[in-house]
């Protein structure tokens, strides 16, 4: 529970009924932080921007106030109230700002197991332990951890993960093979790249020396290429490649590929496009709020830099592109903050990243547009989501509905009530339900990101 609820006791019982309904991620979101204080049943929550205040205000007061009505029998008010912040320095112009990468700030430290000759070129910062396995990575995490431990076993061989730019595939790649070196340091692991595989096999082809190439690749244990798509339409690299390839499919050896399409849009040769296809193939999608914080909140602490969850939930919020980008947007902030010799807060953030940053009012989701994606999916029509009705066929769909409502708009829970002709305990109920199936089975959770991604497409229109 928040520390500051201490100081009453008598509060301890409301709060704890309001997680288990709220659940502990969202409470730990968008309590926790929070400062209580209560006084003649008044309420004051004292937080950190008035963006969170909006959100426990339109998702949460209802909840609040039926939790204190229900365990001390009153009816409070509540009040919102900003914690002041620190006055942002000026920044005057672009000299001021020194634009730094992840790698420029924090460069990590390329080694190869102890005692193993054979230059791995993996980066020992990339690990499993350190990676957020969230919902929209989770079968690509366990697909890779299934590789890392069962090296060569038909049923993880290949694996190719896919996705757009900067979602987590290299760390991935990382993470295996860092794994398998723990396992057995004598492996012979390699990481490399699609481009640099076709620059050293056209230098081996301009020396005159293929056999050296073709004795280092095929004599692996395990082979981890990103970005392969550079290989594609090179036709004698293509083709070697899929020797390559063959040869240590063969003899039991580990293929990790990444690439930013799947294996079909690739247009591989068809033989090499059959053995893509017959392995794992993962795909990353791009995380929700709640993980981009939770991979901000790891950086911070990585560092030992003093950032406020506040500030860390401004960056999440307004960087939704890729990994990559809202780590460098961290690191960029703390240059900045480090140079000047300042704390980090939400108005530095919020000037120092206005290149980068996105509105949140970019796309709004309509709970129709939800009704009809879902709809659509199972076969149910838009007047099955407000009937009584509660068949599977139906119930299950409307559940799903409820759940994608509450992860894909602001609104409180008695309003998307309202918008199915139930009572927020119901939306509680189903946003639970399908969000522990989502968090259990990776092949579901594959489907709910895909029917945000539908839904998103409809509200981009």
């Amino acid at each position: 529970m928040v520390d500051n609820l201490q100081s009453y006791p008598q509060l301890v019982p409301v709060f704890k009924d309001i997680e288990n309904i709220i659940g502990k991620d969202t409470y730990d979101m968008w309590l926790r932080p929070a400062v209580f204080e209560y006084k003649e049943n008044t309420l004051t929550i004292i937080l950190p921007t008035p963006f969170w205040g909006k959100t426990i205000k339109e998702r949460y007061q209802c909840i609040i106030t039926d939790a204190f009505l229900k365990h001390l029998g009153v009816e409070i008010t509540i009040v919102y109230q900003i914690a002041p912040q620190e006055p942002a320095p000026v920044i005057n112009s672009a000299q001021d700002v020194i634009a730094a990468s992840p790698a420029e700030v924090a460069a990590p430290i390329l080694k190869t197991a102890v005692n193993n000759p054979f230059p791995s070129r993996l980066n020992s910062s990339y690990t499993f332990d350190n990676f957020i396995e969230s919902p929209s990575n989770r079968f690509a995490y366990k697909a890779a951890e299934a590789a890392a431990t069962k090296m060569g076993n038909r049923e993880n061989n290949p694996l190719v993960i896919y996705s757009s730019p900067g979602l987590g595939k290299t760390h991935l790649l990382h993470a295996i093979g860092n794994q398998i070196l723990k396992s057995n340091p004598n492996a012979r692991v390699l990481y490399m790249s699609g481009e640099e595989f076709v620059s050293e096999f056209l230098e081996c082809l301009a020396n005159k020396s293929s056999d050296s190439f073709r004795k280092k690749y095929r004599g692996l244990d395990c082979l981890l290429m990103d970005d392969i798509q550079f290989v594609v339409g090179k036709q004698h690299c293509s083709s070697e490649f899929f020797y390559t390839f063959n040869a240590l499919f063969e003899n039991r050896k580990q293929i990790v590929l990444s690439s930013d399409r799947t294996p079909q849009q690739l247009e591989w040769d068809e033989r090499l496009s059959s053995r893509l296809l017959s392995g794992i193939i993962a795909e990353i999608k791009r995380p929700s709020v709640e993980t981009r914080i939770a991979i901000l909140r790891q950086k911070r602490d990585s560092i030992n830099f003093d950032i406020g969850d506040d500030v860390l939930s401004f960056i999440a919020e307004g960087v939704q592109s890729n990994i990559r980008e809202l780590e460098g947007s961290l690191f960029r902030l703390v240059a900045y903050c480090g140079m000047h010799g300042v704390t980090p807060t939400i108005s530095i953030a919020k000037e120092l990243l206005a290149d980068i940053l996105v509105s949140g009012n970019d796309l709004v989701i309509n709970v129709n547009s939800i009704k009809k994606i879902v709809g659509k999916r199972f076969s149910i029509k838009m007047e099955d989501f407000n009937s009584k009705r509660k068949t599977q066929s139906i119930a299950w769909p409307r559940q799903i509905a409820m759940y994608l409502t509450t992860e894909l708009t602001d609104m409180s829970l008695p309003e998307i009530g309202r918008e199915f002709n139930r009572d927020h305990s119901t939306v509680v109920h189903a946003r639970d339900v399908v969000k522990e199936k989502v968090e259990a089975d990776p092949f579901f959770a594959a489907e709910i990101n895909q029917l945000i991604l539908d839904i998103k497409a409809v509200d981009n229109k």
